[in-house]
């Protein structure tokens, strides 16, 4: 049943949206907001990039109570900053971070970019144009990993995903509780945002890009979730541990999915991935297994796609699959909640709170 259901996901590949291209910029300007906390080492590539890209009308900085000279770099480069307010109980920074810079936009259409982002020409543009489709636009990079077993690490914890919730761009959109979602570059309507209260709505996740995305699909906004590897790169981890530690702790989506649903996501990671190659090094697998193994290196061949360079790493991944397998487990059944220095208390609320009435369509809006 696990290998059906990994396999139907895989066939959705087949019949993916176009990857974001490069557009004629938008007469109307774009409002970039990036939220920052303790980034100094690794923020101007980011802001260089979106502080020359014709189509941003500005580029706003949110210092949330940075311990280095974040604040200073990005005003010394020619970015607008924001001195963020402290942090609200029952908050987690990044959504607080947001929330103000998205209130201190001015222009109609506002793109946020993670500070690790390396956005190529053209990008602020196309994800501002996505949005005569959908509602609400966050992009899939390209990711850049230093080093062989990074980079078979990453793939191996990018792989899950894949059979968990099939490939970027599905044609047909999953159903809510189903969204997947990057933060790292997202898209959407100033004032429709604003209206929705949707940052107060999923302030106290720590997934909180999935938790926006499920939220809003879940109010009938459409969500669309995009391949822009052509147009933007990120340098998320800085070593092979970095990626254990930081990516590994929230790619359970344990705060935004239901219990029964994650125990048959984590099953799926088991059976399919993790227990095929954990049974092929003991010298005992089966047909099935050896069936789910060549699916899994079609699909490290289709992951490369996905690496700025890729390397022998990618094709390694699947050795480091019970690996990832085991630490998707561990933080489902101890989820971390600490993130730059701040640590987060669990709330006991639900992950997504509705009630919040959508607003008119954005396309409608538009015209």
């Amino acid at each position: 049943m696990a290998a059906a259901a990994v396999w139907r996901r895989l066939a959705a590949g087949r019949d993916r949206l176009s990857a974001l291209t490069p557009v004629t910029p938008r007469a109307a300007p774009v409002s970039v907001v990036v939220p920052a906390r303790d980034e100094e080492g690794r923020i101007a590539p980011c802001l260089r990039a979106v502080l020359a890209d014709p189509a941003a009308g500005e580029v706003i900085v949110v210092d949330d109570e940075s311990r280095d000279g974040t604040a200073r770099l990005a005003a010394g480069l020619g970015a607008r900053v924001v001195r963020g307010a402290p942090l609200p109980r029952g908050w987690v920074g990044k959504q607080w971070a947001l929330h103000q810079g998205v209130g201190e936009a001015k222009h109609e259409v506002v793109v946020t970019l993670d500070a690790d982002t390396r956005p190529l020409p053209g990008l602020v543009a196309a994800m501002a144009s996505a949005l005569e489709e959908y509602d609400l636009v966050t992009a899939a990079p390209r990711f850049i990993c230093d080093g062989t077993a990074e980079q078979a690490l990453h793939a191996s914890f990018l792989a899950t995903l894949v059979h968990r919730f099939g490939p970027v761009g599905p044609r047909v959109p999953p159903p809510p509780h189903r969204v997947l979602a990057n933060g790292q570059c997202t898209a959407f309507r100033r004032d429709r945002m604003l209206a929705s209260e949707g940052f107060e709505r999923v302030r106290g996740n720590m997934t909180d890009d999935v938790a926006l995305a499920r939220c809003l699909a879940a109010d009938g906004w459409k969500v669309g979730f995009l391949d822009a590897g052509g147009l933007l790169e990120v340098d998320m981890h800085a070593s092979v541990a970095e990626v254990w530690r930081e990516w590994g702790r929230s790619l359970p989506l344990r705060d935004t999915t239901a219990p029964v649903a994650l125990a048959a996501d984590l099953a799926v990671v088991w059976l399919t991935c993790a227990l095929p190659s954990a049974r092929l090094l003991l010298g005992r697998p089966t047909r099935l297994d050896l069936a789910l193994l060549g699916t899994r290196l079609l699909l490290a061949g289709a992951l490369r796609g996905s690496y700025t360079r890729p390397g022998p790493g990618v094709w390694l991944s699947p050795l480091l699959d019970p690996a990832a397998a085991a630490r998707l487990t561990w933080t489902s059944l101890r989820p971390v909640r600490t993130w730059r220095g701040r640590a987060y208390r669990e709330t006991g609320e639900p992950p997504v709170r509705s009630g919040a009435r959508p607003g008119p369509p954005v396309r409608s809006a538009a015209r």
